[in-house]
């Protein structure tokens, strides 16, 4: 195969299905060992174990810190459809589950929110690991479908839960409801009690092979003006997903929904892999949403490649036969024609909710920046996770999780507004090392990777507030930019579609992406020529902030007026950045580019993003 070749085995015979397939249809429904193997003395669990244990939100980690002998742990992700809300007895368990069991190798305690809007548990050891997740689903809060081959945590903008007057967050949670897993077997494996997680009505049909791969699912939202006209907001990021719905926005009203299919930032070292955003594919009624949905979930799973892991996602499948193609095979399923999509639909901007806003109930949200996600008192930006116990405590309030790793607070009254500030004031919010928190940290954020994940190649979470320190002393804290750094090539933070993006590629080294934007509307790339050669590829720790460096103060200098630094680099292209790079001393050494290794993409696979 030549290295630059995509070419997914679709509708994949059995006999070629991959270990992790297979694997799956001897399970008995995601049952398999798993309720023996949680429960015994080994530290860990088996492979067959592990790979069922994720579409129960299961994850098996160790310490990577530590050389010698593996500590072995747990991550539990709870889905939470939209960012919840999430009231005051749920969080309460939630924050003391996390005292007692979350704790660093340091003896912090914390919780980690996600870019899917989900809530995560690190460093659980296995004893506890059972007894976490019956107490939280029997309180309503669910780690069913954290992870797995199914669809993962659908999405919403978290403020429509605070008014929804056209009725998206309420579609958003019917998708996660019809999506979810069978119930049954969460039920066994874990010994909840079966009264306390509701079955469905309708649900799709998964069958014993569940899906090739996850499929990730993202309703955006639309907000009214004080002028009264709609505004479009993807905070979600929707074509960043395998399936993205729009609210299509005409005048002061919503006239269907647009749906987007074979997005995906997800990609694989050494392999022909790729980043995307979706491709609109239809514009259809509310009440054909969810019809829509299951035809396209149906035909991927028909289609998609169950033996190359890498290939199965969606977008490879659009990727091979077209968007026309997946039309006409929805349409089968339907029994009916499905629209045309609309190509002037506008998603809108990238919002990320922070600060005040008055809602459409007559009362008010407050957007919390949680830098990376993560809620611990052990922190230089405040005490973050009493915060949040005592503002849920002591407020008739609900939280919602962002799809920024924010927390959203809402249904707060008019006369609460200054207590709630106040209690965000007694614990340090607002400000790092005694500065205010800045621009630039506010639109940056990172994924778990080292010590914890065990797919990371280098520190994301643990890098990402050194190197804003270091490039707010070099003066850019007010820079209307976003950074976006994961520890691998999967891209959890979607780093691709901010200003600039960050993939570890090994031990303290990092991949620039450049040609995305704050706003979160273009597809970054790597930078890679038509002769093969890759610029910026292994950048170490230490110089990544002279590559940010001179890339803002040429946007400084030689932007055009109202030009962001996406819109910039994009004007410049490959070649132009490639020389200012070259041109300037402190990145000279840096951009003299190497030959792309073997399946590392090139120009054809730059083409399909």
């Amino acid at each position: 195969m030549r290295s630059k070749e995509i070419a997914p085995n679709l509708a994949t015979p059995p006999e070629l299905f991959s270990r992790e397939e297979q694997n799956k249809l001897r399970s008995t429904s995601l049952v398999g060992e798993l309720p023996m193997d949680l429960r015994s003395e080994a530290p860990d669990l088996s492979w067959e174990s592990e790979q069922l244990a994720k579409s129960h939100g299961v994850y098996l980690e160790f310490n990577r810190d530590q050389k010698r002998d593996k500590d072995w742990v747990f991550m539990i992700r709870f889905a939470n459809p939209g960012g919840g809300p999430i009231g005051r007895t749920q969080w309460r368990i939630l924050d003391e589950l996390a005292s007692v069991h979350a704790l660093d190798p340091e003896g912090n305690a914390s919780l980690r929110l996600t870019t899917r809007q989900a809530i995560q548990l690190h460093w659980i050891h296995k004893p506890a690991l059972v007894p976490i997740v019956r107490t939280l689903a029997e309180a309503g809060l669910r780690s069913l479908n954290g992870c797995g081959d199914n669809t993962r945590n659908v999405l919403c903008c978290p403020l429509l839960a605070s008014g929804d007057p056209h009725g998206i967050s309420a579609l958003a949670q019917e998708t996660a409801n019809y999506f979810q897993l069978p119930v049954e077997p969460f039920v066994r494996v874990f010994g909840i009690d079966p009264e306390a997680v509701p079955v469905p009505l309708e649900s799709f049909a998964y069958g014993p092979a569940l899906l090739n791969r996850k499929l990730k699912i993202a309703f955006s939202a639309a907000h009214r003006a004080a002028d009264g006209t709609l505004v479009p907001d993807n905070c979600v990021e929707l074509r960043s997903n395998d399936i993205g719905v729009a609210p299509v926005v005409v005048g002061s009203d919503v006239d269907g929904f647009q749906i987007y299919v074979g997005g995906g930032q997800g990609e694989r070292q050494n392999r022909p892999t790729f980043a995307a955003l979706g491709e609109p594919l239809a514009r259809v009624a509310r009440e054909e949403v969810l019809s829509v949905l299951d035809a396209i979930v149906g035909v991927h799973q028909q289609w998609g490649d169950r033996q190359n892991r890498h290939w199965a996602r969606l977008k490879y499948v659009v990727r091979s036969m077209g968007v026309d193609w997946l039309r006409e095979r929805v349409a089968e399923r339907l029994g009916r024609a499905l629209p045309q999509a609309d190509p002037a639909v506008a998603v809108g901007p990238r919002e990320l909710h922070h600060g005040w806003a008055e809602t459409p109930d007559g009362q008010f949200a407050h957007g919390v920046f949680i830098e990376n996600g993560r809620l611990t008192d052990a922190s230089p930006n405040g005490r973050l996770k009493s915060m949040v116990r005592r503002l849920m405590d002591e407020l008739p309030i609900s939280l919602m999780v962002t799809p920024n790793q924010d927390l959203l607070f809402t249904g707060i009254a008019a006369e609460a507004r200054r207590e709630f500030e106040q209690l965000l004031d007694h614990h340090g919010y607002g400000s790092r090392h005694g500065r205010p928190l800045s621009t630039l940290r506010r639109l940056s954020g990172a994924c778990v990777g080292l010590p914890s994940c065990r797919l990371s190649y280098s520190d994301s979470e643990r890098f990402e507030p050194e190197l804003v320190d270091a490039l707010e002393a070099r003066g850019w804290s007010d820079v209307q930019e976003s950074i976006g750094i994961t520890g691998c090539e999967r891209q959890c933070f979607r780093p691709a579609t901010k200003s600039i993006g960050l993939i570890a590629t090994g031990s303290d080294r990092y991949q620039v992406v450049l040609f995305g934007d704050v706003v979160g509307d273009h597809q970054g790339t790597r930078l890679i020529a038509a002769d093969g050669r890759v610029y910026l590829r292994s950048v170490p720790r230490a110089q990544v902030v002279d590559v940010i460096d001179a890339l803002l103060r040429h946007h400084r200098d030689q932007g055009l007026a109202g030009e962001g630094l996406g819109a910039h680099l994009r004007r410049l292209g490959l070649g132009g950045v490639v020389t200012l790079l070259q041109t300037d001393p402190a990145t000279a050494e840096l951009a003299r580019g190497s030959r792309a290794p073997s399946g590392a993409g090139g120009p054809d696979e730059d083409k399909s993003k």
